[in-house]
């Protein structure tokens, strides 16, 4: 039974990932279609709104979305926005697939933020992870070489610092709110804030514009339900290796959507960066075993 848990949570992540990455590739063909920046971002919130309602109501009820803590959920739901545009800008400014890999230096940046912010203890192997990586990461950025921009790069490493961010202060509203509610939360403060600037940026699109802005909250609403209900099953050590498999998404819509594929670079920088966060990972699990067995000795 608990092996079907963990099949299950898999699962799941990996179509979160795929739901996600094609998000991403929408994103990119809205922006050449005419759409900009704020436009499919309060479109990916507004469209993911009925679909985070329709889960709440069908599971703990829409009763469970009242909270004490409003003021964490604002709080979440700014830092939230403000790594959604350094995610949606790198999606824009970079080739997908170089905009996907720089995501991968999430869990450096969460090991040097604990480190930092919550003082966790952090030993020389997950420092040594977090130098090899950025190493991976001057691998694939190549400064100087004008390869891609130098500024869609920092953009996509802000992103990931920013998915970070979250990560930590879902960590602390997860100790008294559930999934739903925090879900919920950001997507409804998201959208008035996101609706001011877009009453002046609004233009008429074709139908199949309209159709990929659309596509993008509701295909993105799916992926994040799913990438929520992965944790429901299996522990995060054990998912979080599926989001690697973006780059296998994002380079074949790269390819088939925009006759893009990624450079050499890429290709040997990219190792480097899943062996980091995977090691990160791999520590993060035994350390968390090593404390479980501590109090039995």
């Amino acid at each position: 039974m608990e092996g079907d848990r963990i099949f299950k949570g898999l699962a799941l992540r990996l179509f979160a990932i795929a739901c996600l990455s094609a998000m991403s590739a929408l994103v990119k063909l809205a922006e050449a279609r005419g759409a900009g920046l704020i436009e499919t971002m309060f479109h990916r919130q507004f469209w993911a709104v009925p679909l985070v309602v329709a889960w709440i109501a069908a599971g703990p009820g829409l009763g469970s979305v009242r909270t004490q803590r409003f003021g964490a959920h604002v709080g979440r739901a700014a830092v939230g926005l403000t790594g959604m545009v350094f995610t949606f800008g790198a999606v824009l400014l970079l080739p997908l697939a170089e905009a996907t890999t720089l995501q991968f230096t999430v869990p450096i940046f969460a090991t040097i933020l604990g480190a930092l912010v919550l003082r966790e203890q952090t030993g020389w192997h997950r420092w040594g992870a977090v130098i090899a990586g950025f190493a991976g990461v001057l691998i694939v950025a190549q400064p100087g070489s004008g390869h891609f921009p130098l500024y869609g790069a920092v953009v996509g490493l802000l992103a990931a610092l920013f998915v970070a961010i979250v990560a930590i202060l879902l960590r602390q509203i997860g100790k008294t709110e559930s999934t739903g509610t925090t879900v919920f939360w950001f997507s409804a403060l998201s959208v008035p804030v996101l609706a001011v600037p877009y009453a002046f940026q609004w233009q008429a699109h074709d139908l199949t514009t309209w159709a990929i802005l659309i596509g993008i909250g509701l295909i993105g609403g799916v992926g994040q339900l799913a990438l929520t209900g992965s944790l429901r099953f299996a522990p995060v050590a054990s998912v979080v290796p599926m989001d690697y498999s973006s780059l296998i998404w994002a380079t074949l819509y790269g390819w088939l959507l925009f006759g893009v594929l990624p450079t050499r670079h890429t290709w040997i920088g990219a190792p480097v960066i899943f062996a980091s966060g995977l090691y990160i990972v791999w520590r993060e699990r035994v350390r968390h075993q090593e404390k479980i067995v501590e109090p039995g000795l």
